[in-house]
Parts: C-alpha cells; sequence; structure tokens
C-alpha cells in the first residue's frame, strides 16, 4: 500500500459539500487509482463538476482517467474509453472519445475487470503522450480561488 496522498485543502472544502456516501466512494476510488499508478497527477477542476483528473504528465492531454463528482453521484471517467478495448464492455457514454462507469458502491470498482481497465488505460496514455514530463507524483489544483 502506498502513502495517501492528502487532498488539497481547496478541493477538500468544496467536496465537504457533497453526500457523505459519495465523498467515501471518492476516497477510496481516488486511493485505488492512485495505488495502481502512484506516479500520476492530480489535476483538480471545478466546472461543471468537482474533478480530479489523473494524468501521466501534468496535461489535460495525457489524463488517463477522472473522477467527476456531481451532487449526489460520481463517475469514472476515461479520457481516451473509446480507444480502449472494453471486452466486458463496462463503459457507456456517447462522446468521441470520453467514457464511463457509473459508480454507485465500491463494488463498481474494486473488481478485477476494473483494474484491468484502468491499467489498460494507463499504459495507452504512457504510449500516446508525446513530451515528457517534469511533474510526477503531483496535484496540481486548478480551482479558482
Amino acid at each position: 500500500m502506498t502513502k495517501s496522498r492528502p487532498i488539497p485543502p481547496d478541493f477538500q472544502f468544496l467536496l465537504d459539500f457533497k453526500d457523505q456516501e459519495v465523498i467515501d466512494l471518492f476516497k477510496d476510488l481516488r486511493e485505488l487509482i492512485l495505488e495502481l499508478y502512484p506516479n500520476s497527477n492530480e489535476l483538480l477542476y471545478h466546472t461543471h463538476a468537482l474533478t480530479a483528473v489523473f494524468s501521466i504528465s501534468d496535461r489535460l492531454s495525457d489524463a488517463f482517467c477522472m473522477l467527476p463528482i456531481y451532487t449526489n453521484h460520481l463517475n469514472l471517467g476515461f479520457n481516451k474509453g473509446t480507444l480502449l478495448k472494453d471486452p466486458n464492455q463496462l463503459l457507456t457514454g456517447t462522446g468521441n472519445l470520453i467514457r464511463h462507469i457509473d459508480v454507485k458502491k465500491p463494488s463498481d470498482y474494486r473488481n478485477p475487470k476494473v483494474t484491468e481497465l484502468i491499467k489498460e488505460a494507463i499504459e495507452f496514455a504512457i504510449k500516446d503522450m508525446d513530451k515528457p514530463t517534469k511533474s510526477i507524483g503531483q496535484t496540481i489544483s486548478k480551482i479558482k480561488k
């Protein structure tokens, strides 16, 4: 188990407005992603949703997955989901690239099929990256104060 990465105060402040069940799911799923790829950079946004994006660089274009948090639910999103193999047909959505898994309980993501999908997304992002990064294992808040 890797050492837990703290959630920045500006993100935590906004997270605290969500339902406790959603907060607990977010924290657990975030830990899973960071365990699978501890060197990921976490880019934090607050737009239509409070979102943690996990990237192999400090660029959104190199992201492999994201956790958009809405008022009372969250998704495990894959930035290039349409380009991933999905033999178990876990991914839903209609966008050009993004696909997601609805998260309602830990078993929606704490299973071997989702773990393999996350690992595939990481490998795809590494192969697809065009410029090396200097940022490794950082949490970078893009939340306007």
